[in-house]
């Protein structure tokens, strides 16, 4: 709480710079209100959040993402990383469509994956019509990890939920889940 106060009384500092002399009473009292330094900070959060979720907001989340879009070679990386987001954190959930069992990183270790699609163009064009794109991340930080195209006779398709699967690689297997999967030979 000290520190919003301190942050805000700096604040008044800087502003009876910059502000004429017959203001300077009032932002002396100010000065002396024991947490109103808190109050402004999560009034002004909540006026943020406000602006940002109506259509002013949008209108300058649009011209934001103008911007980004027209530099040069930070355009390249903003797009990609911005595809990346919409699917991962999209309300449609998917980014990971099925959990699955794969061998990684040889044959006979068995590891959880996600299918996250089907190879397209190029790609699908010298590996054939029968593979799967599959996700495979690391444990704890399932963020990271590796992208493979298998075969799907390959994958084992597994009954238990996308969430069921991430908890149980989060936890590093310690949370089993409670879906009845197959069991690989």
């Amino acid at each position: 709480m000290e520190l919003l106060d301190g942050i805000f009384v700096g604040l008044l500092i800087v502003l009876q710079a910059v502000l004429p002399a017959s203001l300077m009473s009032t932002l002396e009292y100010f000065k002396h209100i024991p947490g109103l330094g808190v109050i402004l900070v999560f009034g002004g959060l909540l006026l943020t959040g406000a602006l940002v979720s109506n259509v002013a907001g949008r209108w300058w989340l649009v011209q934001w993402h103008r911007l980004q879009t027209n530099i040069p070679v930070f355009k390249t990386i903003y797009n990609s990383v911005k595809k990346v987001s919409d699917t991962l954190f999209s309300s449609n959930g998917n980014a990971f469509r099925t959990a699955l069992l794969v061998q990684y990183p040889r044959p006979g270790a068995w590891t959880i994956a996600f299918q996250t699609g089907t190879p397209d163009g190029e790609v699908a064009q010298h590996l054939g019509p029968d593979f799967v794109s599959v996700y495979v991340p690391t444990t704890p930080n399932p963020t990271s990890g590796f992208f493979l195209m298998l075969p799907r006779s390959d994958v084992i398709e597994l009954e238990m939920s996308v969430d069921e699967a991430l908890t149980y690689v989060i936890s590093m297997g310690s949370v089993a889940p409670t879906a009845s999967g197959v069991v690989p030979k």
